[in-house]
């Protein structure tokens, strides 16, 4: 599947880089996942919170996704990890299906390898952008 093109704010990046700094520093700099979310860190074009479409999913997103091999549908937020609580539907950035929403937008399909696979998820409508909704102090 062609990589489609990410977006990503620049107070977002700075706060997950310095995330991923702090991991590394702990000896996490092995894991997959965060070595996922720094090659799209990397590969994202980087604008302004003013700027950032409305529909792309940025930090503290709510948004709905459709699994495409079930068709179960989940609304979720992106968090940062010390607020991640998957029984209140908040999932971390640093958990595979996070850093793969990450920069995405409403339609766009994302597709990425776990253990048994590959999964396949849409993102059908974004709920909540902070960014959209003028709250650019999360």
């Amino acid at each position: 599947m062609k990589q489609r093109k990410i977006f990503i704010t620049q107070k977002d990046r700075e706060r997950l880089e310095e995330l991923l700094m702090v991991a590394d520093d702990f000896k996490y700099r092995d894991r997959d996942d965060l070595q996922s979310l720094k090659t799209e860190l990397a590969r994202a074009t980087i604008v302004n919170s003013n700027e950032i479409p409305p529909t792309v999913v940025t930090m503290n997103t709510r948004l709905v996704f459709q699994d495409l091999e079930d068709e179960s549908k989940m609304a979720v937020t992106l968090v940062f990890p010390a607020e991640a609580d998957i029984d209140h539907g908040k999932i971390s950035v640093f958990s595979p299906i996070g850093t793969a929403l990450l920069g995405y937008k409403e339609g766009d399909v994302i597709e990425w390898a776990v253990p048994d696979g590959k999964r396949r998820v849409r993102i059908d409508e974004v709920l909540y952008q902070p960014e959209a909704a003028g709250d650019l102090h999360l």
